[in-house]
């Protein structure tokens, strides 16, 4: 278990990309036009942007992809001399072996200082004819409007269960893993459209070298089990305050779970409970309020229990 698995399966052609069909569809004819303009990929995270970009060039420049492709992490270098020095200097040299362009990939772009994109759109324009731009950001909105404006944009949305279960199997049948009963919903569930965190949960779990449950999952990924989070809520809604307040503590001391973490569990299951939609949007706009509570600093314990009270009073209305 020496390679990442993240690297190890992932796709080498447009065709083998998960999730992502309308989005590989219209990458496809540029491979055939064997032309394009500059490119945004906008979407969460683990959803298929720089395996987009890396399959693209792949199947625009064949062989000789790695001389005329640059991955570069705006995250990393963000400010106005990157642009100015290598995005530049890559940007300005001569395609090689026929290709009629390069392509700079920027992941991270949304990180770009403002005048790093300012910067960034003068050299989309003036080596426009040797050099094709491919930005990824998960914030769209934090990309300037010249130069999106200069950009076709795909948006790229959460990878289907679904897509993530047949990644999931294959990778378990390639690798000889024993998966419990419910280890893929568990998977699932913590993925949340994110394909990547699905895969690396799925290595850690399998490094522990035994068969992998959902609570493996659990334990390794940092967040608690589905059906803890639901019977905290359940018994908190009974009156059962007390055994809610006891349930939370050892599922945080259990997991290590911050009450960020928690809160997002919470968040995911109240549209599951048996309420009324009136009673979810209270619930829900009173987990909004305590996030941000404990965002700007406050006691989790004092928060999380006054999140679970606000539960036993609407139970007790339902």
């Amino acid at each position: 278990m020496n390679e990442i698995w993240t690297e190890k399966y992932r796709p080498k052609t447009l065709d083998e990309v998960v999730g992502q069909n309308s989005v590989t569809d219209r990458l496809k004819g540029y491979v055939e036009a064997k032309n394009m303009p500059h490119l945004m990929f906008a979407g969460t995270p683990g959803t298929g942007k720089t395996t987009c970009a890396l399959a693209l060039a792949r199947s625009m420049f064949g062989d000789s992809w790695r001389g005329n492709f640059i991955e570069l992490n705006a995250s990393d270098d963000r400010g106005i001399d990157v642009v100015r020095g290598k995005i530049k200097d890559f940007a300005r040299t001569a395609p090689i072996e026929g290709a009629e362009f390069k392509i700079i990939f920027l992941d991270e772009s949304d990180a770009l200082t403002n005048d790093a994109q300012g910067a960034l759109r003068r050299t989309m324009e003036k080596y426009s004819k040797t050099c094709r731009f491919i930005l990824s950001c998960n914030y769209s909105s934090k990309i300037i409007d010249p130069i999106q404006s200069r950009c076709a944009v795909f948006r790229f949305r959460p990878v289907s269960n679904t897509e993530i279960q047949k990644v999931v199997d294959r990778i378990a049948a390639e690798e000889n893993l024993d998966l419990g009963e419910g280890a893929v919903e568990a998977l699932i569930y913590i993925a949340r459209g994110d394909v990547r965190r699905a895969v690396n949960t799925l290595q850690t779990a399998a490094s522990l070298g035994e068969q992998i449950t959902p609570d493996t999952i659990a334990k390794v990924s940092g967040s608690a089990n589905e059906d803890e989070i639901t019977d905290i809520l359940k018994s908190a809604m009974m009156g059962k305050f007390n055994d809610a307040c006891n349930k939370l503590d050892n599922v945080m001391i259990t997991y290590g779970l911050s009450g960020q973490d928690v809160i997002r569990q919470i968040h995911a299951e109240i549209s599951k409970l048996g309420l009324p939609i009136e009673s979810k949007v209270k619930l829900i706009d009173k987990t909004g309020e305590i996030e941000f509570r404990i965002i700007e600093g406050s006691n989790e314990k004092i928060q999380l229990e006054a999140l679970l009270a606000y539960f036993a009073l609407v139970g007790e209305k339902n």
